[in-house]
């Protein structure tokens, strides 16, 4: 019997949860008996267009049974799926809305779902910690994902809709790694309206970012400033065992989404799909949670609050 073969395509490989997606899919491949080849598109739409169309147009033979793919851009690749469809090569989308599905499935009658995080649930989950730190209102500074980002744009909407009208939001930008959130937070640093700025909590679309601008302030020359930045909560997402959950626990984050990695459980739906010819849901959802739950905050924002008030810290 022929062994089964897929190709997973990440948009980099110096993220932990684009890490621990792979480390997933390689488990699950492991598992399920099959072949898988990882390629990391270096956060470049084009790049992986490239990559992914090289795979689809290589001799029939060497073709993968199936395709697993994070976007990196604005889109999800509409012509490369309708490549890789009329090759007969199964097509996943993980984390990102498509709307080109149904006719994938329709024309080309090929494995083809989408497998995504509730994005809008993960930026509720962090509306509701900015409540649980802010109650009585206050300020964040929210490091969002890249503009093109569907999903960073998700995140914000659900954010704004279960944050408190009296919580005011500063947006910034960056490209879900700890050195683009280093770079964004250390430039508005540079700027004389940040030292006017009141914030009350740093928060992040993603733990890497959360722990960037941490570093940024960490740079800041020693004195009363410094401290009361890093005193200050510092929210992330993804929150995965070993990087934001362990960043919690050692205290260097606050909170964090748990956002479970969905590249495994994708890898196990496509190798069912194949092999029984049956055809998954056009869009399956992973459920978010916070770590430390919402209801187990509110210890942390009294110790935030008694470290601030025994340093004369406002």
């Amino acid at each position: 019997m022929k062994t089964l073969n897929f190709v997973l395509s990440l948009t980099n490989n110096d993220n932990d949860y684009q890490l621990e997606q792979a480390a997933a899919a390689e488990e699950a491949a492991k598992r399920l008996g099959v072949k898988l080849q990882i390629l990391y598109a270096d956060n470049d739409a084009i790049n992986q267009s490239q990559q992914l169309l090289k795979v689809i147009q290589s001799h029939s033979d060497s073709h993968p049974d199936g395709i697993i793919f994070e976007p990196v851009g604005g889109t999800a690749l509409p012509q490369v799926a309708r490549a890789a469809g009329a090759a007969g090569i199964g097509w996943v989308v993980l984390n990102r809305e498509v709307d080109y599905i149904a006719e994938l499935r329709q024309s080309y009658r090929i494995p083809a779902f989408t497998l995504t995080s509730d994005h809008e649930e993960v930026g509720r989950i962090q509306g509701r910690q900015f409540a649980a730190f802010l109650p009585n209102g206050g300020s964040v500074l929210y490091i969002q994902g890249p503009s093109e980002s569907l999903a960073a744009k998700q995140r914000t909407a659900g954010m704004y809709e279960t944050k408190p009208v009296e919580v005011q939001v500063k947006l910034m930008k960056a490209h879900w790694t700890e050195a683009s959130a280093y770079r964004t937070v250390t430039s508005w640093l540079r700027l004389s309206t940040s030292h006017q700025t009141h914030i009350d909590v740093i928060a992040a679309q993603d733990d890497s970012m959360a722990m960037g601008a941490r570093k940024a302030f960490e740079e800041l020359p020693a004195g009363t400033a410094r401290d009361r930045w890093l005193r200050l909560p510092y929210l992330g997402c993804d929150g995965l065992p070993n990087s934001g959950q362990a960043w919690v626990r050692q205290g260097s984050l606050t909170a964090t989404v748990y956002i479970p990695p969905n590249a495994g459980q994708a890898l196990d739906m496509l190798v069912h799909a194949v092999q029984t010819g049956t055809m998954p849901p056009e869009q399956t959802l992973t459920v978010p949670v916070s770590f430390p739950r919402i209801e187990e905050l509110s210890p942390r924002v009294a110790e935030h609050r008694g470290r601030a008030s025994s340093a004369g810290v406002d």
